[in-house]
């Protein structure tokens, strides 16, 4: 498969002008569907409105032509977080995208309204975009009859840092902005996407890395309630989200990397977005390698849009009970080895940096180090994969656990990885499931996933797990794809008694508690969180 090309905007088709509550928008036909792109859904948040609540866009009377994907947020661009090319960014990044099937002919009955699937990326919670050619939903819609929407939200300093311990009532800051942006999007999806066929009573909202720790956070937040009906989480940090106390630290570090004197706030908007976004990077590098293994930048319990500690939450039971679709990828931490990431510890010093900062805010955990260890096997990459289970694995299982006492819950372990990927050693890494989620190889230049072969397999692996995706929108069950015989694999309930759990290689394969005892030297008690 190959990333699809646009098409001619054909602007005189009534099916693609639909009214807003803002106002009428246009947008064009693209490999045969009704694409809308740059639909704004809240205020640019600039002037007094930066690190403010996201307000209604100022509403527009001439139609709004919606062609073009609208900015990306600010952030700091290297060779590893590129933005696509065309893409600029700019603090006016409020926008969505909705991909939709064709109108049915004039003469045909209306079709009944699509389930919609709210698509959120990810990027450390600093970086990225919906523009991605990674995540375009073409297939999704093509494949599964589905209205796909893809948002952008403020992301680093503007969007995941708490800077209300220096608000005054001249400089007022609010907490959660990147999360308050996601639920002002799925507030305009509830107000709008009956317009574009899809049904607002049927939203599955899903995404990976940082989208899937916005996913998981959301599932906890009172403001959320209504606006999603399922959800699927993909390697989300879920145990990444911080203290008011870090938060505050994290912030005081922030403006002394940034230079801005916590007595004069009012600096923080005078600070060209290029300069946010550089100390922003700066502030990452430097969290990394003072405590391994703690985000930066990440959501904050704030009493108000995150309530308490998402896990705490879902091991009260006082989660959203939403049907859940949860994973990881087997080989999560093998790709920040490669690069030399900071984002992950994956060296033996730093792991135990990452386990001394454990003990040191958990006593009773001052043994976790050495019980966790000697479960894995000893061998070059047991501390990528010690990371890939303090970062995403556990916390997805503790997550899941909790979850399925008050909902489905369905855990999958990702696998599968080209010949030519096996060979470097990266295998399924952190997120190598979304080209098979999107369907969308090759949308690389410079791409040697398949040089060494297997794109006929991992075409027959997408088809597999988008039609599970897509079914679990439609209707909360993800049913397997069916084969020659017209048999499927059923993807069993999660639960603490089986654990059964989807693993996705070549082919499927249900497998009860895998790698257990790694589980159970880690244990039940939370790890990661203040």
């Amino acid at each position: 498969m190959s990333a699809p090309s646009p098409a001619d905007a054909t602007p005189s088709d009534d099916a693609l002008l639909v009214t807003t509550s803002s106002g009428p928008v246009r947008g064009s036909l693209r490999e045969g569907l009704r694409s809308w792109r740059g639909i704004p859904y809240a205020a640019a948040p600039v002037g007094a409105l930066r690190f403010r609540r996201p307000q209604p866009p100022e509403p527009w009377q001439e139609v709004r032509e919606t062609v073009e994907f609208g900015h990306a947020a600010p952030q700091h661009e290297n060779k590893a977080l590129a933005l696509p090319e065309g893409i600029t960014q700019s603090e006016d990044c409020l926008v969505l995208n909705v991909l939709a099937p064709p109108v049915a002919g004039p003469d045909a009955a209306p079709s009944a309204p699509r389930p919609v699937m709210v698509w959120v990326h990810g990027g450390a919670y600093f970086a990225g975009t919906a523009a991605q050619p990674l995540y375009d939903g073409t297939h999704l819609v093509q494949t599964g009859e589905v209205v796909f929407v893809s948002v952008n939200y403020r992301l680093g300093a503007l969007g995941f840092l708490d800077f209300s311990g220096i608000a005054t009532e001249e400089q007022p800051f609010d907490t959660n902005l990147g999360l308050r942006d996601l639920l002002a999007a799925l507030s305009w999806v509830q107000q709008n996407i009956a317009a574009f066929g899809g049904d607002p009573g049927d939203v599955t909202l899903f995404g990976e890395s940082a989208g899937g720790g916005c996913v998981t956070t959301l599932l906890t937040s009172p403001h959320a309630a209504g606006l999603f009906h399922r959800a699927i989480a993909e390697s989300s940090p879920a145990t990444s989200v911080y203290s008011a106390r870090r938060a505050a630290a994290t912030a005081a570090r922030f403006l002394e990397i940034a230079g801005v004197p916590a007595d004069e706030p009012q600096r923080l908007r005078e600070l060209p977005a290029e300069a946010l976004s550089q100390a922003a990077f700066d502030l990452v590098n430097a969290i990394s390698a003072e405590a391994p293994g703690t985000l930066a930048l990440a959501p904050v319990v704030d009493g108000d849009v995150v309530p308490v500690h998402p896990i705490e939450a879902f091991q009260a039971g006082t989660q959203h009970p939403l049907p859940l679709i949860i994973g990881t990828n087997r080989d999560e931490a093998s790709l920040f080895r490669l690069m030399k990431s900071p984002l992950m510890p994956i060296t033996p010093s730093s792991v135990h940096a990452m386990f001394a900062q454990i003990a040191a805010e958990k006593p009773a955990l001052s043994d976790a180090e050495a019980r966790v260890e000697a479960a894995y096997p000893k061998r070059r990459s047991s501390p990528a994969e010690i990371s890939r289970d303090a970062g995403f694995r556990m916390p997805s299982i503790w997550l899941a656990s909790a979850h399925s006492r008050v909902a489905p819950t369905r855990m999958y372990r990702f696998d599968h990885a080209t010949p030519m990927l096996k060979l470097l050693g990266i295998g399924a890494t952190h997120g190598a499931e979304l080209a098979y989620v999107f369907g969308n190889f090759r949308v690389a230049k410079k791409d040697f996933t398949f040089d060494l072969g297997g794109l006929r397999q991992a075409e027959r692996v997408s088809a597999a797990l988008q039609h599970r995706w897509l079914r679990f929108a439609v209707d909360g069950v993800p049913a397997g794809l069916p084969d020659a015989t017209g048999s499927a694999l059923d993807w069993p309930l999660y639960d603490v008694a089986t654990r059964s759990t989807l693993v996705i290689d070549h082919g499927e394969q249900v497998v009860d508690d895998p790698d257990a005892a790694i589980r159970e030297a880690w244990g039940d008690e939370v790890i990661g969180f203040d």
